[in-house]
C-alpha cells in the first residue's frame, strides 16, 4: 500500500461558494504525486538534480464526485494503475475523512524524463523492480 497524503480544505483554498476551488485540487494531487513516486520508485524531487532523472506529467483526468467544503479533512490515496516502459499511470482518490466519501479521482500519466537531454527515457530497471510490489494492487504492466 502507498501511504496516503493528508490535507485540509482551508477557507482560503475555497472559492466564493465555500468549496475547494479547482486550482487547489490540482495542487493537492501534485503534492501527493511526489509521495507516491517516492513510495513506488524511491524517487524524490531532489533526485532530479542529483541524477538527471525526473518525471513530467503528460495527462491528467479528474472526476469531481462530491463537494469539498472549507474545514474538510482530506486524504489522497494513490495506487499504481499501470507501469509502462517509460511511463507510469497513478490513480489518486481524494477522500473526505469523517464521511469516507470520495470527493475526486485523478488519473495521471507521468513519463520518466532525462533532465539533461530533455526527453523521455526508459524507467530504470531498479525502479521497475521496486514497483513490482505494487502490481498486485491492481496495476497493469506491458
Amino acid at each position: 500500500m502507498i501511504a496516503p497524503f493528508r490535507a485540509v480544505a482551508h477557507p482560503w483554498l475555497c472559492d466564493v461558494m465555500g468549496h475547494l476551488t479547482t486550482r487547489h485540487y490540482m495542487a493537492m494531487f501534485d503534492d501527493a504525486s511526489y509521495h507516491a513516486l517516492n513510495a513506488v520508485f524511491g524517487w524524490s524531487g531532489t533526485d532530479a538534480e542529483a541524477t538527471g532523472i525526473g518525471f513530467v506529467d503528460v495527462r491528467h483526468e479528474i472526476d469531481y464526485v462530491a463537494e469539498v467544503r472549507a474545514g474538510d479533512l482530506l486524504e489522497i490515496r494513490p495506487r499504481l494503475g499501470r507501469l509502462g516502459g517509460k511511463s507510469v499511470t497513478l490513480v489518486y482518490d481524494m477522500i473526505i475523512l469523517g464521511r469516507e466519501e470520495r470527493a475526486a479521482r485523478l488519473t495521471a500519466v507521468s513519463v520518466c524524463f532525462d533532465t539533461k537531454a530533455r526527453k523521455a527515457s526508459a524507467l530504470p530497471d531498479e525502479w521497475r523492480a521496486r514497483a513490482v510490489k505494487f502490481e498486485s494492487l491492481g496495476a497493469e504492466t506491458d
